[in-house]
Formats: C-alpha cells, structure tokens, sequence
C-alpha cells in the first residue's frame, strides 16, 4: 500500500497529495516552507508585513490603483506619452494576474496544506500554481517602473523579492510557484513593451505613407 495519502480538497479536485506522507517529516519544497517560516517568518513583524503585502497585490488592485495616479499625473501635465504608459502598466498589472488564473485552473496544483506549514492568511482559491502575486507583481514592477523612467531594473528588484518571499512566509505557495509567477510576469511584460513598439511603429509609419501617397499624386499631375 502506498503511504501517501488520498484526499478530497474543497474544490473537487481527488487525488495523492503531493505534500503530506504518513508520519513523516517534511521534504522537498515543503521542508523549505518550513525552514523559511522558522527563520524569515519568526522575525518581530514578518508576517505582518507579509499579510500587508497579500493584501495590497490581492487581484493586482494595489498596481492598478498605481498605474490610475500615475495616469491622472501624466494627464495634468498633458504628457501623452506617459499617459500610454501608465495606462499599460496597469493593463499589463491586470492581464498578468489573468493569465496566472487560467494556468492555475489548468494545472490545478494545491495549495500547500502540511500539517508543520503555518497558513497566515486566506485566499480566494485553493489553487497554487503559479502565484498571482508574484506574476501581477513582477509585470507591475517592470511596466510601473517604465512609465516612471526608472532604470529597468530598479523597481523589480525593489518589489519583486518581497512579494515572492511573503507568499512563503504566509504558507500560501510553493517555491516553485512564485518562481514560475515571476517568469510569467516578466514575459507578460515583455509581451506589453513589444506589443507598444510595434503600436509606435504604424503610427510613424502612417505618416510617411500619407506624405509619399501626395508625393505621387502631385508627380502624377504634373
């Protein structure tokens, strides 16, 4: 018989339980939740802080709120560029998180539930992969970070840690889960500022197109 144990999570999903074996000590990526809530998460006012994170990124509605002021400032100053900026920003914020959302359905990997992880906050689902957090976050990071003509890296390696760090001091994922929500983050990001260049580029293009269509037309009539 095997010593994994069968469960029924909340949501229907039935199966082995990746993270729990009979009477035995924790391994793998749950022997590293432990080790980083015994060392991180004991410090005076880590999970407070991480609780606070959780609910700012919750639904990328802390970046969205950002990307709108960095909006609104941008439109004072009559600063059309920028306005496109930020109002990508918080598309690319939102569209990250929506993206995460589809893969967790698809994957539908649990939420880490051993019995020697303290779970410190509570979430909307019972999914796990990949963290919706760390993937609107990192997206947020980079594309916030553009719009205020901030050097690339600066903003990401300034929010992007926290965050991920904070879902494993909250119990609420796996590493592998935050890795891959910041992979996915970056590449939606990645996928904004493409997506902006080629926008950019008709619109130069036009212009040149509308000067060589009435170049033609006066060598015709000449």
């Amino acid at each position: 018989m095997s010593s994994e144990s069968t469960e029924v999570f909340s949501d229907g999903m039935v199966g082995n339980d990746p993270t729990t074996t009979s009477a035995s000590a924790p391994t793998g990526e749950v022997a590293a939740l432990v080790a980083i809530q015994s060392t991180v998460g004991a410090l005076p006012g880590a999970r407070e802080a991480a609780r606070g994170l959780s609910h700012f990124g919750e639904h990328s509605l802390g970046w969205l709120a950002i990307s709108a002021a960095g909006w609104g400032l941008a439109r004072t100053r009559g600063d059309a560029a920028a306005q496109r900026r930020w109002i990508e920003a918080g598309v690319g914020a939102f569209g990250a998180h929506a993206a995460s959302v589809v893969i967790k359905r698809i994957v539908r990997r649990p939420r880490p539930h051993h019995p020697a992880i303290d779970v410190g906050v509570s979430t909307p689902s019972k999914l796990s992969f990949p963290s919706s957090h760390a993937t609107s976050t990192t997206a947020a990071a980079i594309l916030i970070g553009r719009a205020a003509g901030l050097p690339p890296a600066a903003l990401p390696a300034l929010l992007v840690p926290p965050m991920l760090l904070s879902r494993l001091v909250l119990g609420v994922h796996y590493p592998t889960d935050v890795t891959a929500g910041a992979v996915i983050g970056a590449a939606s990001a990645a996928a904004v500022v493409a997506g902006d260049k080629v926008l950019l580029g008709s619109d130069r293009c036009e212009p040149a197109r509308f000067a060589f269509g009435r170049g033609k037309k006066s060598r015709e009539n000449a």
